[in-house]
């Protein structure tokens, strides 16, 4: 069996292409954006008083007070609540609203950059089998993308490799680091399993026609399947296999098995490979017809995190807003229902709160719908004692917007704390608007 190591491209080209392009935009005199200098440690305590305070657990404080210490809340409540206030910096936040920060499922984020530049994607290895593949050593603390998805209110992401049947191993990442080592929050979470797809999209050759037809690899790449996973329950260590060694997490429940897959007769199958070989902690990622399937799942206990509400529906027969409503349907059968990115572009995944927005515009109650992005994504990523919710003890990671961060036509984070450190939301963004703000500016005054 062919052995991979690690993610490691970014490391032996990305350097030196970094080097030239700076280089070369030096000598043409041009300027260009660095990402904001990581916040220092929380030095103070501090209290945010009079803001609508959103736990996450579907519990609101209409003037709420919250305090946190050394990056660790120490009190949630309503300012009628006898909370010492003594010794803290106090943030007068009256009518805004305070959020956990939230958690973003299944992205390449800190893994790619541009897209037609190899050297600054490595999201992808080589082959089918990468097992022994970790996101968290190629993930990019600089990447540009970060701060873009910072200022929607994404403090925390599921840094995930991409490609083949068995992609690798995902971390939790904190959006806030010098290094990989500083932003991990949960290493190794789980391992990513993309099940192959049963039927698949061609051109007909004869009338130039796309249709769709029996995937021909499909029978080969199960059996590929099988056989990696009959190696990986019978293997004792010896000899050394990085793919093997790095399924023992999975089988022995450590670490979660996440199954992409979205076709129902593959879900089934999936989930059934997965039982097979006695892997203990499955979640379904994407999910497109998880709720023909919900009996399966629900007798199973597998969480659903489902990707494409943005989305039209596959099927021409099918409701146009099948997709919007497709949380409310899942929890409203009982399933653990997350929200996750990876079904859309990385430019696109800071639109995470206003997913969930349309969630709750189809169906979801506002506070479950932000559930959805908050506890529940924090939940079925293992993460839940850390952040997730605003609740004592818990990391003191969380937002401060103007108005409903859920709705695009009034979210405006103006704060953010990553564990109690105080993050600078400007970005490359906000620069390019207000470079060009006041140029437009002083057209109009002159």
């Amino acid at each position: 069996m062919k052995q991979l190591t690690q993610l490691s491209s970014l490391s032996r080209h990305c350097i030196p292409a970094l080097l030239l392009a700076v280089t070369t935009l030096v000598a043409a005199g041009g300027a260009f954006a660095v990402v904001p200098v990581p916040a220092q440690d929380q030095r103070e305590p501090i209290a945010i008083v009079g803001a609508i305070v959103h736990t996450g657990n579907g519990t609101v404080f209409g003037d709420g007070v919250i305090t946190f210490t050394d990056g660790v809340i120490t009190a949630v409540g309503q300012s009628g609540d006898t909370i010492d206030l003594a010794g803290h910096r106090v943030i007068d936040l009256q009518g805004q609203h305070v959020y956990p920060g939230f958690v973003l499922p299944n992205t390449e984020l800190g893994l790619q950059e541009v897209g037609n530049i190899r050297a600054t994607r490595d999201v992808v290895e080589e082959g089918d089998i990468n097992a022994s593949v970790r996101s968290a050593i190629a993930y990019n603390t600089d990447s540009e993308f970060i701060p873009t998805q910072r200022f929607n209110g994404i403090l925390t992401a599921q840094v995930t490799p991409a490609g083949g049947l068995v992609s690798g191993s995902s971390s939790v990442m904190k959006l806030d680091g010098w290094n990989w080592e500083d932003a991990v929050l949960q290493e190794d979470d789980g391992m990513h399993l993309r099940w192959p797809a049963l039927r698949r999209r061609q051109r007909n050759e004869e009338t130039g026609e796309f249709e769709t037809v029996d995937n021909p690899d499909y029978d080969g790449a199960t059996q590929v399947l099988n056989e990696l996973f009959q190696n990986a329950v019978a293997y004792t260590g010896e000899p050394v296999n990085l793919n093997l060694q790095a399924l023992q997490p999975v089988l022995n429940g450590i670490a979660t098995l996440y199954i992409h897959a979205n076709e129902a007769r593959e879900i089934v199958s999936a989930v059934r490979f997965a039982r097979r070989y006695g892997v203990p902690k499955v979640v379904l990622v994407g999910g497109r017809q998880a709720l023909l399937v919900k009996d399966l799942l629900l007798a199973e206990s597998i969480p659903v995190l489902y990707e494409e509400i943005h989305s039209l529906p596959v099927n021409t027969w099918s409701d146009v807003d099948e997709s919007f409503k497709m949380p409310f349907l899942l929890h409203d059968a009982g399933l653990q229902v997350g929200i996750g990115g990876g079904g859309t572009s990385l430019d696109r995944q800071r639109n995470l709160p206003f997913f969930a927005g349309t969630a709750a515009a189809y169906g979801l109650d506002r506070e479950t719908a932000l559930s959805f992005i908050t506890r529940n994504n924090a939940e079925i990523l293992g993460v839940a004692d850390r952040v997730g919710t605003l609740e004592v003890g818990k990391d003191a990671t969380l937002i401060v917007s103007t108005g409903d961060a859920l709705d695009m036509r009034t979210s405006n984070v103006v704060w953010a704390f990553i564990q109690g450190r105080e993050i600078d939301l400007f970005g490359t963004q906000q620069e390019l608007y207000q470079r060009f703000r006041e140029r437009y500016e002083n057209l109009t005054n002159d």
